[in-house]
């Protein structure tokens, strides 16, 4: 049990703010308290709830899109041979589906091409480059990767092969000006308006610009590939917001229906077909057996997953991906058994504030996810590092306030290579520098982080009583969706409500189950991982809740269900 602080998003909003935003807005009190505590001023309410096409802005205002645009286009008109370079990720294997299928209909001819995980590690590599040349490769595009690839960029340049960088993750200082276009939001230069796209969002945009160029009509070509687009956008973790929040919105709506074999084929094997499709169907379900693929095995097969018309092979590929999705689970499960034995047997392990482990013979495919549930755990960053032949390989993740990705830049001069995000990372680094590095980025975070940095905190929306807990409630919500990183689901917080029945649920009693009463509603709850308070409650207790407020549908029937966030006792 996990001391948590509790604050409000925004600061607590005035309750007469709230109803005078909502008047003149229109809106209701809930969604007007929401927004306003997450710091969204009235006069954008209504933009920021629409998800209408409209907000998708023009492609070819973003830097380079027109070079890229007219380098392609010539590409295809002289048949030269184009590569779309990808990456393993969901994130890239969506971008590479979509712009390989976009082009591959349009005339190109076009291959595609992810680098192995293990034997090739992530984004562009000379061995790749020159395997290209040989295939008589005349152009290459990149996506969701490259924006480092320099040193690549400028020999793929001077053996005559041009290249095009499409990607999201953030510049170092300088960026590949050997390519023939750098196509990235996150450029500094770039006045694009919105840079929380994720790479798939930037491939996809490069297709609507070259649709435009070709004097296609853009509404098809969005309709033909958002699914991908929203199903790459919630995998990355980008915010729902902006563009985004209109991807996912739509993307989800077409997978409702797939009209691709492989989607259906896998939402079967995960059993939500019948569901209502989310990002969180795509984020536990779709994402981590497309992951599979590229963690495991090879990316290609999920490529193919979602290329393919046959609708055999599409069920062969999803019952492939199920099982290295199964396989991937057990591996994980070891690599944390063995993690958290190292972080027993370290007796200054309190006093560290990033985690940094290491072992020969880690899966390097599986080390972040592992990574993630350490962060997630002892609420500190941190960074696992699979070992081969004395090369490591890691992937690290962040808590709220540590930029990643400027703490590795402050190693630079003990890592091979590193990039990522500010809560995302990967890097390389000989064995011999493993335990410098740690020393090194301990020292850094020691400098810039608090005790209470390190202290979780609930993000409170607005406290409800007890005669919200009802269905109407849970609806009006529905016009926040769809919920992601930048718009998260709604949390709630209730006082002294009075504790009903207790009891727990799941293997070893790992989750709590219980009845509240607060103004007279009573309502059910379910505590994920939060097994533990049930030996601390009794009926008639009173506590304070953290919560979401969901609909529960169990045998067609719906009912109000708080899932909690956090419990505290009141004395």
């Amino acid at each position: 049990m996990v001391r948590k602080v509790w604050k409000f998003r925004n600061g607590k909003v005035n309750a007469e703010t709230v109803r005078y935003a909502a008047q003149q807005s229109g809106i209701p009190l809930i969604i007007s308290n929401i927004l306003l505590n997450r710091g969204i001023a009235p006069a954008d309410f209504r933009a920021f709830l629409s998800k209408s096409k409209r907000n998708i802005k023009n492609p070819m205002t973003m830097l380079d899109m027109d070079k890229a645009v007219h380098r392609i286009k010539s590409a295809i008109d002289a048949g030269e041979k184009i590569v779309i370079y990808g990456d393993y990720d969901v994130d890239g294997i969506t971008s590479t589906a979509l712009l390989y299928e976009f082009l591959k209909t349009n005339g190109a001819d076009v291959e595609y091409y992810i680098p192995d995980r293990r034997d090739e590690g992530y984004g562009i590599n000379i061995m790749a480059v020159n395997k290209l040349i040989k295939r008589g490769v005349n152009l290459l595009v990149t996506v969701d990767c490259g924006i480092t690839a320099i040193g690549e960029t400028e020999f793929a340049k001077l053996q005559g092969l041009d290249v095009i960088i499409t990607d999201h993750h953030t510049c170092k200082e300088r960026i590949p000006t050997a390519a023939i276009a750098v196509v990235n939001p996150k450029r500094p230069d770039d006045e694009y308006g919105f840079d929380g796209l994720a790479g798939v969002g930037v491939a996809f945009k490069l297709a609507l610009a070259l649709a435009m160029e070709l004097g296609m009509p853009t509404g098809k070509v969005f309709d033909d590939y958002v699914d991908l687009a929203a199903i790459g956008t919630i995998a990355d973790v980008v915010p729902l917001v902006d563009e985004n929040r209109v991807i996912v919105d739509k993307g989800l709506k077409r997978l409702q229906e797939p009209k691709r074999p492989g989607i259906r084929e896998l939402l079967k094997v995960a059993g939500v077909a019948d569901k209502k499709q989310t990002s969180g169907t795509v984020a536990f379900s779709i994402a981590p057996r497309m992951n599979a693929a590229g963690r495991l095995g090879t990316a290609v097969t999920a490529v193919e997953l979602l290329l393919t018309r046959d609708e055999t092979r599409a069920r062969e590929i999803a019952q492939e991906l199920d099982r290295e999705n199964r396989e991937r689970q057990d591996t994980e499960q070891t690599i944390m058994s063995e993690a958290l034995d190292m972080i027993a047997a370290d007796s200054n392990f309190a006093k560290k504030r990033v985690i940094v482990l290491a072992k020969e013979g880690w899966h390097n495919g599986v080390i972040g996810i592992v990574a993630s549930r350490i962060t997630e755990r002892f609420y500190k960053p941190a960074i696992l590092i699979s070992v081969t032949d004395g090369k490591g390989k890691g992937s690290g993740r962040s808590i709220e306030g540590f930029n990643l990705f400027d703490a590795l830049s402050d190693s630079d001069e003990l890592l091979t290579n590193f990039g990522g995000h500010a809560v995302a990372a990967g890097l390389g680094i000989n064995e011999d520098k493993i335990e410098e590095f740690g020393d090194r980025i301990n020292k850094y975070a020691a400098g810039i982080m608090k005790d209470e940095d390190m202290v979780p905190v609930v993000k409170i929306d607005c406290m409800l009583g007890g005669r919200n807990l009802n269905m109407a409630t849970a609806k009006v919500l529905a016009a926040l969706e769809p919920y992601g990183m930048g718009n998260e689901k709604p949390v709630f917080g209730i006082k002294s409500a009075t504790v009903g029945a207790v009891s727990t649920v799941g293997a070893e009693g790992r989750h709590i189950r219980m009845q509240i009463e607060k103004d007279g509603t009573a309502a059910g709850c379910i505590g994920f991982g939060m097994g533990e308070y049930a030996r601390l409650l009794s009926p008639g207790d009173r506590v304070h809740l953290a919560f979401r407020l969901d609909i529960n549908n169990y045998q067609g029937t719906e009912t109000v269900q708080l899932v909690l966030s956090d419990i505290k006792t009141v004395n």
